[in-house]
């Protein structure tokens, strides 16, 4: 059968990346979304949309009958599930080939196969897979730790747990187990031995109907954080021949015994020794899917569906590889504060272009990354003849990019990929338990100062009420870039756009300054997100030319109200500078900085109670502590309120010992950030109080 319009039942990133592979076959594409993405970019980039109301998965992307009624609705005869949510879900597998609909992916058959890890190890075993020996909790000792408790049914980290201590077991599978069946319906839970500085290393296979069974390479996903990856690339670093043959011969037998068809990825943990062990099967395509292609020249969704026409695959053998691909997750959360996840308007998101690098990406600038869904913002791809081009190609992609809104784990990535460890090619899933201090300290060689004296500058010329560039109103949010509108709505065409930087004043030049009598001006800045405080003096004489005050050293060459040059102990440096509200992004050629302008005298209404205890992002609150009541008497580093964002749990915990005096949280409250959750009174006799209390994801 030929595909003629294809529905795909996922959103954001990967819907975008695989409308672009439709485009280029000629199909017309239909988008699905929640009431939450009625203005996401895959409704934009669709040839038609249709509404699931709602706005959590459990009522939108995860109902496959509202999915396979859209699917009818808007004339598709293939559904696509892209990876997540419905992708893995026999059930609905099956729903789509009953409607009549070509399901772009393997048989239902082996996705129930491989749906549960603990049958799909047995069915691995029987074909002769290394694996690691299962334990059994109820009789684990001492002698069996670490453990690593997994989800039975589903991926992504959710319901994994490492338990060190035999105490702790108990806790852990009931945790794991409830988290697994909040994400996947199914709270079966298993363990087996935790590998210490063990690698994560995938192959990618492609199966067609004809007994083909390809098996394209290796890769590495080894950086994690919380089992959920941050870094890919292929081919997977520094394995010998015999192993990488090992794992090709693995994975294809893989394939095979479970009758697959189309892309899959079969997942190994492979230890410090270089034993490989199976792990589980990925019945989709994974999120890692483009370093795979640039490395092999090839368009995995295109072969998806030339595989589910019936079609074979090119030839008997894949491709040869070619080069070194490098991935890297950009994602909307603060490394610096336990991995929170954050929420707001993306007022910019620019990435370089150039050969060898690609950003797949389900938004532009303007777009708001909001709390029901994963934080993850774009990938963005590097591919160079050698890794060391890969990772200096990628690296500096990334430190190059203007990215305003929330906090992202950008410096996080470029400091990853400079660091010792991952240059010298010894990723493994450890990295940022040793590492996370030393990635996420106050950085080496930034210059925070002199980016808020530019932000000084630029201010001081563009003066009260000056227009800050172009602006576009798209509903309630204000979009800055070239961009075309029609009526109320933003469009942007069939591919991401970069807006580009509205063009400046008539700058500023001058060599230097003179001193003339004029009391200098002072503006201050918090510093996001460390909280660090500039205070910049300057001064505005009657030239109208602000010059710096206090700042030996330093001339300032051009200044407009987007951007200035200065030269900084004989080095030229310039700084885009562009404002929103009280923020002011500050993109150097090096770093970029994020500053909140300060009032001249701190407001001491500000400030909150001792003992208070605020959400740090917005979300649900999904349960307390067993008899939480106001007057309950609370232990230091007690978990007491557990608030659910962007697919993940966390929980709050008493910042010391005393009395709960208020409650303000109960389980189904939506909370703002910031919104007062609780407050405990220390009590000064009990346990010295926890030294920063901030809430801990538990997923």
């Amino acid at each position: 059968m030929t595909i003629t319009t294809l529905l795909v039942a996922n959103r954001g990133e990967i819907a975008c990346r695989i409308f672009r592979t439709c485009r280029d076959l000629g199909i017309a594409t239909v988008a699905v979304y929640s009431d939450a993405d009625a203005d996401a970019l895959h409704v934009r980039e669709a040839d038609l949309a249709v509404r699931l109301p709602g706005a959590a998965p459990a009522d939108t992307y995860l109902r496959g009958d509202l999915v396979v009624a859209a699917a009818r609705a808007a004339g598709a005869d293939a559904v696509h599930p892209g990876y997540g949510f419905l992708s893995e879900n026999a059930a609905f597998a099956a729903a789509v080939g009953d409607a009549g609909l070509v399901w772009v992916g393997p048989p239902v058959k082996a996705i129930e196969l491989m749906a549960s890890k603990t049958r799909a190890k047995e069915l691995m075993a029987g074909a002769g897979v290394p694996l690691l020996a299962p334990v059994d909790p109820a009789t684990a000792g001492e002698d069996d730790l670490p453990l690593l408790l997994k989800a039975a049914a589903g991926g992504g980290g959710r319901g994994m747990r490492i338990v060190r201590e035999l105490d702790a077991l108990p806790g852990e599978l009931l945790a794991a187990a409830a988290e697994a069946a909040s994400a996947f319906g199914d709270g079966e839970v298993f363990a087996e031995p935790y590998v210490e500085r063990g690698r994560h290393v995938e192959v990618q296979v492609m199966a067609d109907a004809h007994d083909t069974v390809w098996a394209l390479g290796t890769r590495d996903c080894s950086l994690q954080r919380r089992h959920q990856k941050v870094i890919e690339e292929a081919p997977a670093p520094g394995l010998d021949g015999s192993l990488r043959t090992r794992l090709h011969e693995a994975a294809v037998a893989a394939a095979r015994a479970v009758g697959y068809r189309g892309a899959g990825t079969v997942e190994f943990l492979v230890s410090a020794e270089g034993r490989p062990y199976f792990l589980e099967m990925n019945t989709r395509l994974q999120v890692e899917h483009p370093v795979t292609e640039a490395v092999f020249g090839l368009d995995l969704v295109a072969l998806q569906l030339r595989v589910a026409e019936g079609g074979p695959l090119p030839s008997p053998e894949p491709p040869q590889p070619s080069g070194h691909a490098v991935e890297a997750r950009l994602y909307a959360e603060d490394p610096a504060r336990d991995w929170q996840p954050q929420t707001g308007a993306l007022l910019t998101l620019e990435v370089p272009e150039g050969p060898g690098l690609r950003l797949d990406t389900g938004y532009t600038g303007g777009d708001t990354i909001g709390v029901h869904y994963d934080p993850m913002i774009a990938k963005v791809i590097a591919h160079a003849p050698t890794r060391t081009e890969a990772v200096r190609l990628l690296a500096r992609a990334l430190e190059r990019a203007r990215i305003h809104g929330p906090v992202t784990n950008r410096d996080l990535l470029v400091r990853s990929l400079r660091h010792p460890d991952f240059a010298a090619a010894r990723p493994d899933t450890g990295f940022y338990d040793r590492n996370l201090a030393e990635l996420t300290a106050p950085g080496a060689g930034r210059d925070p100062a002199t980016a808020a004296l530019a932000a000084t500058l630029a201010e001081a010329v563009r003066g009260p009420g000056a227009v800050r560039g172009t602006e576009t109103v798209r509903g309630t949010e204000t979009v800055r870039g070239t961009e075309t509108v029609r009526g109320t709505e933003t469009v942007r065409g069939t591919e991401t756009v970069r807006p580009t930087r509205p063009a400046a004043p008539v700058p500023a030049r001058f060599g230097a300054w003179r001193n003339v009598p004029s009391q200098p001006q002072r503006k201050r800045y918090r510093s996001e997100p460390d909280g660090t405080e500039h205070e910049v003096a300057y001064r505005t004489p009657r030239t109208g030319i602000p010059e710096p005050h206090e700042t030996p050293g330093t001339r300032v060459l051009t200044a407009t109200p987007d951007h200035v040059t200065l030269e900084v102990n004989g080095v030229t440096r310039h700084f885009a500078i562009t404002t929103h509200g009280d923020r002011v992004h500050v993109d150097a050629t090096d770093a970029s900085y994020t500053f909140t302008t300060l009032p001249r005298f701190t407001d001491p209404a500000t400030h909150t109670a001792p003992g208070s205890l605020l959400a740090p992002m917005p979300g649900t609150v999904v349960r307390l502590a067993d008899g939480l009541t106001a007057g309950a008497t609370v232990e230091a580093g007690q978990p007491l309120i557990w608030l659910e964002a962007m697919k993940m749990e966390h929980r709050i915990l008493a910042p010391a010992s005393g009395t709960l005096t208020a409650l303000h949280a109960a389980p189904g409250h939506q909370v703002e950030v910031g919104a007062l959750l609780a407050v405990v009174q220390e009590d000064p006799a009990a346990t010295a109080p926890v030294p920063v209390p901030v809430p801990e994801e538990t997923a």
